[in-house]
């Protein structure tokens, strides 16, 4: 740790944070009694906090973001050197970095041509639903107005995106929300709707059935999380993609892919979707986009969905009428260039299948260890494991045991997450996004902390 802070720093900084600062997903009761916890400095995949404690970070950042690791100095270098040169000019317009960065994102996704800059997941992905209403209004005289949602998936903050939330205790006491927005089942087979051998295509055609329902005229786009994030870490079962697939263009549906934190190699290819063979309308990604070192996040589309909005240059409402003031900055777009530069030159999309890989196998090892652990799942460094009361009967493990067990594994210098404050008896999975760059001691320290946490929690 190179931070020198005097004590009189520290303790300034801490009184700071405590009178000033409103922290995310806190009861600040706890403040009132304890220091929040600082941190200072991050390397690699450690991190050291106001106290000089170390950890290792099995979060990637807390939130799947800092799929590079921290301390990359090229990455900082690149956004000085474009702040210098030109910091910013609204989206209305274009900057060097915005142009190149798009020609180096569209060659990772063949079928999409265009791309949307603004500055966080929640913001492109409200992008893409005023981009369907608008479609609806302008092609569709007004139908095809409804925007289909999966039980388990998450959006973002916005009360737009939180219409869209399947996590139920995420939108709990911020509606009323707007209108049409319509969820569907969830496809996580380990606590299965259906009782039949093809479960991903069942599922999947759960999804058809609510088209019906709702009227297929009505329905203009679904959104989906290609890998379920903060519902639980669930990989849709075999069939499940190739089945919702046929069914969008069954009925003209178009399909947003949302990639906020499954994309940028975190299943260990690029992007989630591209596991599945499945071809998007629309794809937003945020989080790993720059690995945190500055905001950006984009939202990707067709040439076919980008010719709705030029269709009628006369028409002074034909275009879509929408800016982000942040989606204008030139520190997004030059990070995103240099972290894609690491993450191509350090091969860290195979590092990231060899290491996902690794990190499933140790965790099914806990799981004939610890009969707590009812289910393992993950695609790449996006892992879960399930904690339950009983494996026979799949009852939930009280979410209070399962924080105790990421709070030991936390004493032990080694941060993990769980499902959060997302699913209303259901906050029983341990999450495990470790940065792109983890090696195998890496992921065998995390999992050996973890089965310590469970001993001692559980006996």
């Amino acid at each position: 740790m190179t931070l020198d802070l005097t004590t009189n720093d520290l303790s300034h900084a801490v009184k700071a944070d405590r009178e000033g600062v409103w922290h995310h997903l806190s009861q600040h009761k706890q403040y009132e009694t304890t220091d929040p916890r600082l941190f200072v400095e991050g390397k690699g995949m450690r991190l050291w906090d106001a106290n000089g404690k170390e950890f290792l970070d099995a979060v990637s950042g807390g939130v799947w973001t800092v799929n590079v690791g921290y301390g990359r100095e090229s990455i900082a270098n690149a956004v000085r050197d474009q702040l210098v040169k030109l910091n910013y000019w609204a989206g209305s317009g274009g900057t060097i970095p915005g142009a190149l960065f798009a020609e180096k994102l569209l060659s990772k996704m063949p079928g999409l041509s265009r791309v949307y800059y603004a500055n966080s997941g929640s913001e492109a992905n409200e992008k893409v639903y005023k981009m369907v209403r608008q479609i609806s209004a302008r092609h569709y005289g007004g139908k095809k107005w409804k925007i289909l949602y999966r039980d388990r998936d998450y959006h973002g903050t916005t009360i737009g995106t939180l219409a869209s939330a399947g996590q139920d205790e995420r939108s709990m006491q911020y509606g009323p929300f707007p209108e049409g927005f319509v969820r569907v089942p969830h496809c996580l087979e380990y606590r299965k709707q259906w009782d039949v051998e093809n479960y991903g295509e069942r599922a999947a055609d759960a999804i058809e059935e609510v088209i019906l329902r709702e009227g297929p005229e009505t329905v203009g786009a679904i959104v989906l999380e290609p890998v379920t994030a903060g519902g639980g870490v669930i990989v849709p079962p075999k069939g499940y993609w190739e089945r919702v697939q046929e069914i969008c263009k069954k009925y003209d549906i178009l399909l947003h892919i949302d990639e906020v934190v499954c994309g940028i190699g975190r299943t260990g290819t690029w992007f989630g979707y591209q596991n599945f063979g499945v071809k998007p309308d629309f794809v937003t990604m945020a989080k790993g986009v720059a690995s945190g070192y500055a905001a950006i996040s984009c939202m990707v589309t067709t040439e076919k969905v980008f010719d709705m909005f030029k269709d009628a240059p006369e028409d002074p409402m034909s275009y879509f009428r929408d800016i982000s003031t942040f989606g204008g900055c030139t520190a997004g777009p030059a990070a995103a260039l240099e972290n894609f530069r690491i993450i191509e030159d350090e091969n860290l999309l195979d590092n990231t299948l060899a290491m996902g890989a690794r990190m499933v196998a140790n965790l099914e090892a806990l799981m004939e260890k610890h009969k707590v652990i009812g289910d393992v799942r993950g695609k790449g460094l996006f892992c879960g494991a399930e904690l339950v009361a009983d494996r026979a009967t799949k009852e939930p493990m009280d979410e209070k045991k399962v924080a105790a067990v990421v709070a030991d594994v936390m004493a032990q210098g080694v941060i993990i997450g769980m499902t959060n404050r997302s699913l209303p008896g259901f906050n029983n999975t341990l999450c495990f996004s470790p940065a792109l760059i983890a090696r195998p001691d890496d992921i065998d320290k995390i999992t050996e902390a973890v089965d310590k946490a469970l001993a001692r929690v559980f006996g």
